[in-house]
Formats: C-alpha cells, sequence, structure tokens
C-alpha cells in the first residue's frame, strides 16, 4: 500500500513539473498575409513582443490576407489576424465581397500603419497612367485579399472595370515574378512601402510606379472615407521623383471569443513596445494613432487599454 501511495505522488509530481514546463500559456494563431508583402515580417514580430510580454504564446501564420483572415476569425480557425481597414469595414457591413456574410463576431484591437496601394509596372511597359491598363493583363491581388477591392474601387474612379482588362489573381510575389518574367505587364500591390516583393524586382529590373491624379485621389477619399492621399517618396525602388497615389491602414483584429484581460494585455504588449520592432513600418505603429480609420468598434480589452492611456473618452 506504501508504494502505491509513493508512485502515485511520484505521478502527481511528474505532472506538475511537465505542467510548470508547459508555464501554462494559451496558444493564439495570428494570421498574417504572404511572404512577400509586410504583413509577415511584422506579424512575426508582433506575435514576438506578445509572447515575451504576456502570458500567451502567439504563433503567426502565412495567409492570402484581408478578407480570407477575416472569414477565417469569424469561423473560429484564428485568433488575431492582419487586415485592411476598408475590407474590414466592409465585412462589418456585409458588403462587396461579404455580402451576405456579414461578420459581427471579430473586433478591433488597433491600427497600425498606412498601407499604400502600389501600382507597379516595368520601366518600358508603356503604362503611364491606370488609363492605360486597359487591355493589359493586371495582377489584382489574391483571391480573398483587400487588394482586390482596391483595384476596383480604383479602375471605377478611372471609367474602367475588371472586365477592361485581362484580370490575374496572384498574390504579391507572383505578382512581381510575372512582371519580371514578362507574363504580366503590371500589378495592384496593397502593402506599407518599401514592400520586399517589388524591393526584389526593383533590384534586378527598372520599374515604375503607375500614379494616381490628385482629383480622383480627393474623389476616391471622399466616397470612401477609407483611403488616405500618400505619396511614395523618390529613392524608394530606385524611382526618381516622388508618386502620388492612395492608402488604406493595416490593423490587428481579434476574435470576441478572447476575454477582456487577455486582449487587454495583447493591446498593451504591443504598443507599449513599439520601439521593440525592427521592421521599418513600426516607426509608424504608435497608440496616438492607433484608432485612427477603425471604423468598427474595439474589443472591451482594447477599449479599456485606450481609456486608461487617455486616448478615449
Amino acid at each position: 500500500m506504501k508504494k502505491k501511495y509513493i508512485l502515485s505522488f511520484a505521478v502527481l509530481l511528474v505532472l506538475s513539473l511537465a505542467l510548470a514546463a508547459c508555464g501554462g500559456s494559451k496558444q493564439l494563431t495570428m494570421l498574417t498575409g504572404g511572404t512577400g508583402g509586410t504583413y509577415y515580417p511584422l506579424g512575426g514580430e508582433i506575435s514576438g513582443i506578445i509572447s515575451d510580454q504576456t502570458d500567451l504564446e502567439v504563433t503567426p501564420s502565412s495567409s492570402n490576407a484581408s478578407a480570407d483572415n477575416i472569414a477565417a476569425l469569424a469561423e473560429g480557425e484564428a485568433d488575431l489576424a492582419f487586415t485592411q481597414t476598408d475590407v474590414m469595414s466592409n465585412a462589418a457591413e456585409g458588403v462587396n465581397g461579404f455580402e451576405g456574410k456579414q461578420v459581427d463576431n471579430v473586433l478591433a484591437i488597433g491600427s497600425l500603419y498606412p498601407e499604400t496601394i502600389q501600382i507597379v509596372t516595368s520601366a518600358d511597359s508603356g503604362i503611364a497612367s491606370v488609363e492605360d491598363l486597359a487591355g493589359k493583363a493586371v495582377s489584382v491581388g489574391a483571391p480573398g485579399s483587400g487588394t482586390y477591392v482596391n483595384a476596383e474601387q480604383i479602375l471605377a474612379a478611372h471609367g474602367l472595370s475588371m472586365d477592361d482588362i485581362d484580370a490575374q489573381n496572384l498574390d504579391f510575389d507572383e505578382s512581381t515574378g510575372g512582371i519580371q518574367d514578362g507574363n504580366i505587364d503590371a500589378a495592384f500591390i496593397t502593402a506599407g512601402t518599401p514592400t520586399g516583393s517589388v524591393e526584389g524586382l526593383a533590384a534586378t529590373n527598372d520599374i515604375t510606379i503607375v500614379p494616381i491624379a490628385q482629383d480622383v485621389i480627393d474623389s476616391l477619399v471622399a466616397e470612401f472615407p477609407y483611403y488616405a492621399a500618400d505619396t511614395i517618396p523618390a529613392g524608394t525602388y530606385g524611382l526618381e521623383s516622388e508618386v502620388t497615389t492612395v492608402a488604406v491602414l493595416a490593423m490587428l483584429v481579434v476574435t470576441d471569443s478572447l476575454s477582456e484581460d487577455e486582449v487587454y494585455e495583447i493591446t498593451k504588449a504591443i504598443y507599449e513596445n513599439t520601439d521593440k520592432i525592427t521592421h521599418k513600418k513600426g516607426e509608424l505603429v504608435t497608440k496616438e494613432s492607433a484608432l485612427d480609420g477603425i471604423g468598427i468598434d474595439l474589443h472591451p480589452g482594447a477599449e479599456k487599454y485606450f481609456k486608461e492611456e487617455g486616448l478615449l473618452d
């Protein structure tokens, strides 16, 4: 009998040590984007910060980005995700790609940085304006990406539609590879600049970014308030002069199944440790700008943090 008690105690001790070694950390998944964009590397850094600063263990995962990320959160297939403010607004309202699929269980943590709409082409393509895309093979983003909606809206602002181009559904790496190989003429890429895949293309090919005229920028911003005027500085990708275009905002969203305490700790970890982000976009991630362009409800945990910081009433 004594041996049985000793054995039972030993088993309990081993289990206790095993649990202690695991730290009891809750495992979370963060959906980012394609490996050639900004979401993937930045998401890796932010996941690491959350894991280091909280009792949560966050694993980043590549994905098709914005719309697919929201759908995955809505279905309970992940916990946190990157998306665009415009796509999240569409999902919450049940419009555009979310008609009949309105999402009501995904909430905001905060916005991060401007995502520039870049219409990339080779310098010798002869494409100098959006109107020049008519009849050309153009990548309009991976299926489920916010880039597709941006491309559709920008084409419409110039009197064009998807029917006027040979639309290709490619991710960022496939898009720049297609331009390099001559298989496509241009690509819409919505991402923070400089974008890794575009930098890779510019390292081997002379490229240009197709500008958007100021009057069209003004009409886009008036019709879709989640757009903002943006400029790609001269020198980016070897460009000789700056390029006028528009941008949306990258944001982090979370499923409402996470508790207020968990999301409070996540939000605090991110916005109190932006100095630990080495990616260039880290300079633009601030708690002071975290509520810009959100357009949907904050998770109660995020709301608690921003109220403590005096950024919400």
